[in-house]
């Protein structure tokens, strides 16, 4: 069996698609990215983060980080999609 892919995983991924393409991002996206996954528990698994405890989590943020952290969001999923992170944290076919 594999490993549970964490969030944790696919952020640093992600991270490092930004910096490749907009590197003045990075420390902004890392740092919230990092508050979801404590928002999550910590250690979230990548399953934890769905649209549901997106939208909590930008609300329980102040209204003053809520622009950055929508936009965060909106590009990790689409990350996450167009990457295969959904698909794979998915166990569509395990075995007996």
């Amino acid at each position: 069996m594999g490993r549970t892919p964490l969030l944790d995983h696919a952020a640093d991924d992600f991270l490092n698609e930004v910096t490749r393409q907009k590197p003045w991002r990075r420390a902004r996206y890392e740092d919230l990215l990092s508050a979801l996954d404590t928002f999550l528990g910590g250690g979230a698994p990548l399953l934890a983060y769905t649209r549901a405890t997106g939208e909590a989590w930008l609300r329980a943020l102040h209204e003053s980080e809520q622009e950055d952290a929508r936009e965060l969001l909106t590009e990790f999923r689409s990350y996450l999609r167009e990457w295969g992170w959904l698909d794979s944290a998915r166990p569509v076919n395990q075995p007996d």
